[in-house]
């Protein structure tokens, strides 16, 4: 039985037993005695991180003890020091963007000290193995093509590909092996680029810049600005938390309903969705579609608001990340798939016209009603788009009000026409869906009776099914529309207006209106701005002790007068306009 040791490996809490903490303190004691001083405490660092990450990977909880397998496995990934004796040397060629043929794998990371900007582009040079000046051009096409795609995709790349800042990072984002060897040439490289920038720097430039006023306020300038831009920046991180997060939650509900009360067929809920279900899929296949391709883009806004939020917040991990764009790259394209399909099936209308004359003598009045089935509804002013019920046959019914009436004028004898409308995939799908609309009106003693609603069969789904309602009435006829006609008259085609709500008057079809014939005078007409600038002419007779005098006058009059005489104590005003 071996005593354990608790102990912290470049950032990382282990348990360890004690031969195997004698071994790696023997490794690591080696390690330094095959270092030069120079750096030597960074490529330490380095190559302790490294064996944490190694030891981290291997253990499947953090309670699990690290044991000698497990030292011997990471001393063979790393490599024995005395196997790595690294010799200085200037004409190290420079490294160039082309594609490793080592065995190690790479991984995505910003390079800031090769970028221009963020290291986006210098990154994916080194992951695909390209230049990446040719990653700029096309980022630069993006964004004059595509109205600033380019920018946009480069700020996304920019939060979410993590920067390499270990020289066990800035390996793996070259896919060179982190051993031993490499880490301590990595520092090496860094120290050399190091002592080449000190070395042509122009030191006497330097120090007078220092004493330069400018530059610092210039610095105190820039401190302020990044300041007030992080501020600003963690507004808006904390925004896009919300606003995410609660569309993640809507998006979950809503998909969870689709999904689940899809193994219930009979709920209320799964009839009404299917019913707009025009490309007969499954339910839960909708509903999981649906949660992918709007649930995954609001998890990545969800994570870039943390991420602005927190500095330190862990990734999720390259290979999550990529998993998850090629999911919801694939249920984008099913549902635009579907949603093409869905469109389509409504692409067509086709109508079923029914036309019945209506008797009318020169003296009869027409009337007009809505009558309502209160088996359905119990009031006649109902307003339903669209809902499932059962008639008194308890047969499964799709009940709509969506009923239109047109009043146009004819030349010809009055008439009613029908038309039962109906969307569908083609001409004749849709001809079909309006044969089976039911609806019933009837002419009978001058009195033109409308349903107020429409029927159809459960089966047929909804299809924008609705009834229109065509009366054609010679001009100078009189009407007397019921009082919940004007709910449903519509004046698409004319400028035929009721007054709302009310049953009381009757109208005489005109030329270019309906003329109200008994409604009350300020009811019925407007007031003309130009009757206050017209001039009228005025005769006054007047009558007194010197018999009769009649006088004519133009002023401009504003006072109106039914019957056109108006009398004033012993004068009669007579009005000729």
């Amino acid at each position: 039985m071996n005593k354990t040791v608790s102990i912290n490996l470049g950032g990382f809490f282990f348990h360890i037993d004690e031969d195997a903490f004698q071994k790696l303190n023997r490794y690591f004691d080696a390690i330094k005695r095959s270092l030069s001083p120079d750096g030597r405490d960074e490529i330490m660092n380095d190559i302790e991180s490294r064996i944490a990450e190694l030891l981290s990977e291997k253990l499947s909880s953090d309670k699990q003890v690290v044991s000698l397998n497990e030292i011997d496995q990471v001393i063979a990934v790393m490599g024995q020091p005395e196997d790595y004796r690294l010799e200085d040397d200037a004409d190290t060629p420079k490294q160039t963007y082309t594609t490793y043929t080592t065995n190690g794998s790479k991984k995505l990371y910003r390079d800031k000290e090769k970028g221009m900007l963020g290291g986006v582009a210098a990154g994916f040079g080194h992951y695909i193995g390209l230049d990446p000046l040719w990653l700029r051009i096309i980022l630069i096409l993006l964004t004059l093509a595509g109205f600033g795609a380019g920018i946009v995709a480069y700020i996304i790349l920019w939060i979410l590909v993590p920067e390499a800042k270990s020289t066990a990072e800035k390996l793996e984002m070259t896919g060179e092996p982190i051993t031993i060897s490499n880490i301590e040439k990595k520092v090496r490289e860094g120290f050399g680029e190091i002592t080449d920038k000190i070395n042509n720097l122009d030191h006497q430039k330097i120090a007078d810049e220092a004493k330069s006023g400018a530059t610092k306020v210039a610095t105190t300038i820039e401190d302020v600005f990044l300041v007030i831009f992080k501020v600003f920046a963690k507004v808006i991180g904390a925004i896009i938390v919300i606003f995410s997060l609660m569309g993640l939650i809507g998006i979950v509900v809503t998909s969870f309903m689709m999904i689940f009360t899809a193994a219930i067929p009979n709920s209320p809920f799964f009839d009404f969705m299917n019913a707009f279900n025009y490309t007969d899929m499954p339910m839960w296949l909708l509903g999981l579609l649906t949660f992918l391709s709007i649930g995954i883009p609001l998890f990545f806004f969800f994570l870039l608001g943390l991420k602005i939020l927190v500095n330190n917040l862990r990734s999720i991990g390259n290979v999550a990340k990529f998993t998850l764009l090629g999911i919801w790259i694939i249920s984008l394209i099913m549902l635009i798939y579907l949603g093409i399909r869905q469109a389509t099936e409504v692409g067509f209308e086709g109508k079923v016209v029914e036309k019945k004359n209506i008797d009318l003598t020169v003296n009869d009045t027409l009337h007009i009603k809505m009558r309502f089935n209160d088996y359905f509804s119990k009031t006649a002013d109902s307003d339903t788009e669209f809902r499932f019920a059962q008639d008194s046959a308890q047969n499964e019914v799709i009940y709509s009000n969506n009923i239109e009436v047109h009043i146009l004028r004819t030349s010809e004898a009055p008439y009613v026409q029908i038309e039962k409308v109906a969307g569908g995939h083609s001409l004749s799908d849709a001809r079909k869906r309006a044969e089976k609309i039911k609806y019933n009106f009837e002419i009978k003693n001058s009195t033109l009776f409308l349903d107020n609603y429409l029927l159809t069969g459960i089966a047929n789904k909804y299809r924008n099914q609705k009834v229109k309602v065509y009366l054609y009435l010679p001009e100078g006829t009189i009407i007397h529309p019921g009082e919940n006609v004007d709910d449903y008259l519509e004046n698409n085609y004319s400028n035929y207006y009721l007054q709302s709500g009310n049953d009381q008057y009757h109208y005489r079809v005109e030329k270019e209106e309906l003329k109200c014939l008994d409604c009350p005078i300020d009811e019925n007409e407007e007031w003309n701005e130009d009757d206050a600038d017209s001039t009228n002419t005025t005769t006054t007779v007047t009558i007194n002790g010197k018999g009769v005098q009649i006088k004519e006058n133009s002023k401009k009059e504003v006072t109106k007068s039914v019957e056109g005489v108006e009398l004033r104590k012993d004068k009669i005003i007579i009005n000729t306009k």
